[in-house]
Formats: structure tokens, sequence, C-alpha cells
């Protein structure tokens, strides 16, 4: 059965909500809208200002969780104080209610029986405090995932530090040390990232809505301080109640497109197997690699 994917081309924080809408959803009690606030330095991640028509509808509150990296890559979201001055200074907390979901352990661990690589999840102990979802995701590429959408929103996303660690090791280390020496390989990390957002999402059933803005297309992630600029025009936005069709309909969109940027996107992508993340996924049955594309 194939998943409905709304696509619109129109890019304004309005149309956010005239997505959602079209999703014919509401989502329920305290809700959780799961966005990527951006490192010190990157020019590239959505601004609070173009995301609050969509926040302030659902009522929600800004959930973000510390990094796995540290001051070696320049970035300062590792460390909760650090992290919680940043998004400050990039402004979330001028609009928004904002939660730091690992800032005070220990951390919540979901059992995977059913992952391909993981058996555990380790969350923000914080998430529990929801009862639904929104998952608002800057699509782009990544330096290690070769993408990010909405699985990395629900997977790496989601995760506390600790728990980021676990993902880029593929389960060895959950020490943020260590898990840089022991990066899983090309088919682990995405299937990780796969087994991760599982848990997510089987949290929050039916009670979880996404959307990818197809904007600042840089190969590079928002999490990177020093990220090269967009190599792509702006393609739109989508929206959807499936994370795996939302995020291969992005994939097909830049691949379908005429840009002369395209290929060194899909570059990062392909070098990164960051298809297989979605392969995964589907595989793991929380999603569907078809859709019907409903343009408005």
């Amino acid at each position: 059965m194939k998943a409905k994917v709304y696509f619109s081309k129109a890019l304004s924080p309005e149309n956010v909500v005239e997505m959602y809408r079209a999703l014919g959803v509401e989502l329920p009690g305290r809700v959780a809208v799961k966005v990527h606030s951006g490192e010190k330095g990157n020019q590239n991640f959505l601004r609070p200002e173009f995301w609050k028509p969509m926040v302030d509808a659902v009522g929600g509150t800004i959930v973000e969780c510390n990094t796995a990296y540290g001051d070696a890559s320049g970035g300062v979201r590792d460390n909760t104080p650090s992290h919680l001055k940043l998004i400050e200074y990039h402004g979330w907390n001028r609009y928004f209610d904002v939660d730091l979901m690992d800032a005070e352990g220990p951390d919540l661990v979901w059992d995977i029986p059913n992952g391909k690589v993981l058996k555990k999840n380790v969350v923000g102990r914080n998430i529990v405090n929801y009862d639904s979802m929104l998952v608002l995701a800057h699509f782009k590429g990544h330096p290690m995932g070769g993408y990010g959408g909405a699985l990395k929103q629900l997977s790496i996303g989601c995760a506390s530090r600790a728990g980021k660690a676990l993902i880029h090791s593929a389960g060895v280390s959950d020490d943020r040390y260590e898990c840089w020496k022991k990066h899983a390989d090309k088919s682990a990390f995405p299937e990780a990232m796969a087994d991760a957002a599982m848990s997510v999402v089987e949290h929050f059933a039916g009670k979880i809505a996404y959307i990818n803005v197809m904007k600042n297309l840089s190969v590079d992630c928002d999490c990177c301080a020093v990220a090269e600029d967009p190599c792509m025009k702006d393609i739109g936005m989508l929206a959807s109640l499936d994370p795996v069709a939302i995020d291969q309909a992005c994939i097909d969109l830049v691949m379908a497109s005429d840009d002369p940027g395209r290929e060194h996107f899909m570059e990062r992508v392909n070098s990164r197997n960051g298809i297989h993340t979605i392969e995964a996924a589907a595989e793991l049955g929380y999603g569907v690699r078809e859709y019907e594309l409903v343009e408005i």
C-alpha cells in the first residue's frame, strides 16, 4: 500500500501550517516539536522565525538533545550549559518553550528486540513527558549519513549524547570519545539509524507527523560549524505520516531535478550509502518506500 506524501513548491512559514493541515490530523496532548536548532557558526539551519507559525499552531515545545562531538569539530552543543546558551543565542526560546531532553540524566533506555544492529536506543529522558511528536526536518546532506531528513531527526535527533555515540558505533560503545574510534561501516551505521528511529516511531505510534523542508540544500548538515553553502536551488516542502516515504520522496525530487548541483548532492548521499537508511527502515516495517505524491 502506498503512503501519501503531500508536496508544495511554496516555502513560506505559513505554508508549513498548510502542509500540516493537509495531513488531516490533530496531534494530541503535549506536542514535542523536533527541530534542528543549528550548530554555532552554521549558516544553513532554518531559523525559529520560519517554524514559528507551525509550532504555535500545535502549541508545541521545541525539543533537542546534546551531541556526541565536541570542541575538535568546532561544535558547542555537546554539553548542557553551552548548548542552552547557543539555543538562546539562536533565538529559539525567544518564541518557544525549549526542552533539552537529556539536559539531566539518567537517560532512558528503550529495547529494540528486532533491531538489525541496535538492541537498545538511549534517548533523552524527557521524551516521555510528551503525548505526540511533530518532526520538522530540514532536508539536506550529512557528512556521515549522506543525507538528513525525518529518519535522522527520529534517530540521532532524539538520542541523548550517549545514544548518539551508540548509533555512530553501531552499538559498540555509548562513550562519546570511544565511538569515533569504532565508527560503524557504511551498512551498519544506516541500519543503526533505522533501528533507533523505529523505537521513537513505535513510542508515538499513531501520534506523530513529519514535514521535510527542502531549502538551503547543502551537502553538509546543520550540525556542521563550517558547512558548505547550498549547492542546489530550493525545491519545496513535503508532509506525510510515513517517515520512510517522505525521505524517499525527497531523494526522488533531488534525483529528478535538472539543477547542476544535483550530482554533487547525490555524490554525498551515495558515497555514504545514505539511501540504505531508507531501505533498512522499510525492511523493519514502520514505513514504505512506495508513495503517492500529492501536489498542493
